[in-house]
């Protein structure tokens, strides 16, 4: 099982390493010494305790879907033509660019500093792990 220092798991968490070593002096977040003395936190405490902790914003929308990947975020760009545009979410975290045509911007109003939801419904979803033997 992978272990992750304080560093590594503040970095996955978005925290700094001062607030994941409050986490684990409070025993919120387990933790243990490796074979060099530095404190670890194993992977799979680590994920539980990252999705426990996971706060989506509340979905504005009111409606129920089938799509299970939602996120919540404000409209940071904006990029258009006569047909076609680019729209870039901040949701928490992540960036999310979606491609629309430029009537559907236009018809949502969106523009930078607006709530909107982006709806991911995909048969095909690429996960990679990282090199090096994790």
């Amino acid at each position: 099982m992978p272990q992750y220092r304080v560093s590594e798991a503040a970095e996955l968490l978005g925290v700094s390493d001062d607030t994941v070593r409050r986490w684990v002096d409070a025993q919120q977040l387990p933790a243990e010494s490796d074979g060099s003395g530095r404190l670890v936190v194993e992977g799979s405490a680590l994920a539980e305790f990252a999705r426990a902790r996971a706060r989506a914003a509340r979905d504005p929308s009111g409606i129920e879907r089938s799509a299970r990947n939602r996120f919540v975020g404000l409209v940071t760009e904006v990029t258009s033509d006569t047909v076609m545009s680019q729209v870039e979410l901040q949701c928490g975290s992540q960036r999310v660019v979606s491609l629309l045509s430029t009537e559907a911007v236009t018809d949502l109003g969106l523009r930078p500093g607006v709530l909107a939801v982006a709806v991911v419904k995909s048969t095909a979803v690429v996960i990679e792990t990282p090199g090096g033997g994790r």
